[in-house]
């Protein structure tokens, strides 16, 4: 049986997300998208509301399984057995950064964890969680960007920041 794990912050699921998920949950008999509970930041949603958005979002999706960690990706991995991380290409500046992660990831695994690299449709090239959340911050239209569960659900949290 072939897993991968597709780690991510999710904050929030767009459809550049779903795009790489939905491709990659048909090279692999199981996909762990796994979001990643990163102290360090501050996100809009906790890594709880997020797991449950991607929950919603993926259900269609027969070979999902939706999980959150913290720490490094690599004990992650070993502790749920996966040896293949997907990581989704926007434009060449990510490639540089991703296969930094990738190569680091591979050394520090002792060769147990490779990556496998997905480009983003085009037409979701333009997207990130980060626009999303400023385009939302300022009321601006999100449509495009997320599923409508995942739109109500930013649009209410920037209403509860805002005032």
């Amino acid at each position: 049986m072939k897993k991968a794990i597709y780690p991510g912050s999710f904050d929030p699921v767009t459809y550049g997300h779903l795009d790489v998920i939905h491709r990659a949950s048909t090279m692999f008999d199981e996909l762990v998208v796994s979001v990643l509970n990163n102290k360090a930041k501050s996100p809009l949603f906790s890594a709880e509301e997020r797991v449950k958005m991607l929950q919603e979002v993926t259900k269609d999706i027969g070979n999902i399984k939706i999980t959150s960690f913290s720490g490094l990706l690599i004990d992650y991995a070993k502790e749920i057995d996966v040896h293949i991380a997907i990581r989704g290409l926007r434009a060449i500046t990510d490639f540089e950064y991703e296969l930094q992660i990738a190569q680091t990831n591979r050394k520090l695994s002792g060769g147990e964890l490779d990556t496998v690299f997905l480009t983003t449709s085009l037409e979701y090239a333009y997207l990130s969680s980060s626009s999303v959340k400023e385009i939302a911050s300022f009321g601006g239209d999100v449509s495009q960007c997320v599923p409508p569960f995942v739109m109500e659900k930013i649009y209410k949290r920037c209403q509860e920041i805002n005032g």
